[in-house]
């Protein structure tokens, strides 16, 4: 964590070319819209991007494009009054209360947060998890509500049980279900009550015990960084650069954007970004460079955040420079 703070104060300092900018809803131009139409508080085109996205399809960056909308919270209740046999308001409205919750509790450490947030806090995700599961009453076979309440009971601390039944209440009706995955590599991460290895073996699991090609090869940077996260300064290089890290990066990398099934479909750039970050980190510089090639300069927040919350594509140039891209 010290390498990420010193990191983060030369690189907001850094300048480089300007042919690299963070991708704005992953490239999705249907994100937009319901953004657009969330904030106009106009539910009938909300409804409409939504049902033209089949749960099969992942309706998740969509979903989090409304919750994240702020006044949602203020016109969601006549919704939820007219439609009262609905699924598809329930999910709106349970995705909402979830960034609801956390903008009352807000991202200080819990020591900082006082007894009041968490009150309101445990409120909102209460109200969440009440509409998700009648969400999911009305449509058994919907992934989306299952996602949610994984992402609301890590809130309430519902622990490791409960929280793995969620995610497979997920992949049992979405498989790949990205969103879900990357959930639970945070559920079993050790911040959160895990411990590193359960993290790689979940990481290595669902990546490989996918089809080639497959979006969810991403986890496994994105588990090498969650604990290079975790380390000292010294020590989080010398992690990144081991060869077993390396050597399964690059088993990773095979089985997913290099693989010929490999498809650019919605969050492809955010797999291709935590391989960018993680390769560069190994320094394997040439591998690297095939990332940002990939890229050509689209570059999503996460991971760069990590080291420059403000500037992730400062970040971004940085790291390809020293790639030689």
């Amino acid at each position: 964590m010290a390498l990420v703070r010193a990191w983060g104060r030369t690189l907001g300092r850094w300048a480089g070319r300007e042919d690299a900018a963070v991708v704005k809803d992953s490239g999705d131009p249907e994100v937009a819209r319901i953004r657009e139409a969330a904030e106009a508080g106009d539910w009938p085109t909300v409804r409409a991007v939504l049902e033209a996205r089949p749960e099969a399809a992942d309706r998740t960056e969509l979903l989090w494009a409304v919750g994240d909308t702020a006044g949602v919270e203020q016109w969601m209740p006549r919704v939820l009054e007219a439609e009262p046999d609905t699924a598809l308001p329930r999910v709106v409205a349970g995705i909402r209360y979830i960034t609801f919750a956390w903008e009352a509790r807000t991202g200080a450490l819990a020591e900082h947060v006082s007894r009041d947030q968490f009150r309101v806090f445990h409120a909102r995700l209460r109200d969440a998890e009440r509409w998700l599961y009648e969400a999911a009453e009305r449509e058994p076979g919907w992934a989306s509500p299952w996602y949610g309440l994984q992402i609301t009971g890590r809130g309430l601390e519902v622990g490791q049980t409960v929280a793995r039944r969620r995610f497979e209440a997920v992949v049992r009706r979405s498989p790949q279900h990205r969103g879900a995955h990357q959930q639970q590599l945070q559920q079993v991460c050790q911040k959160w009550g895990g411990s590193h290895e359960e993290m790689h073996a979940f990481a290595r699991d669902s990546a490989f015990g996918a089809p080639g090609g497959t979006l969810l090869g991403g986890l496994v940077p994105d588990a090498h960084i969650e604990q290079w996260l975790m380390l000292d300064r010294g020590a989080d290089t010398a992690y990144m650069r081991t060869p077993e890290v390396l050597e399964s990066l690059r088993r990773a990398a095979d089985h997913s954007y290099r693989h010929p099934g490999f498809r650019q479909e919605t969050g492809w750039l955010n797999t291709v970004n935590s391989f960018a970050l993680a390769f560069s980190l190994a320094a394997d510089q040439g591998a690297a460079r095939e990332c940002f090639e990939l890229l050509a300069g689209r570059v999503t927040k996460s991971p760069w955040q990590y080291l420059n919350a403000d500037r992730p594509a400062d970040v971004y140039r940085k790291m390809r420079s020293a790639a030689g891209r």
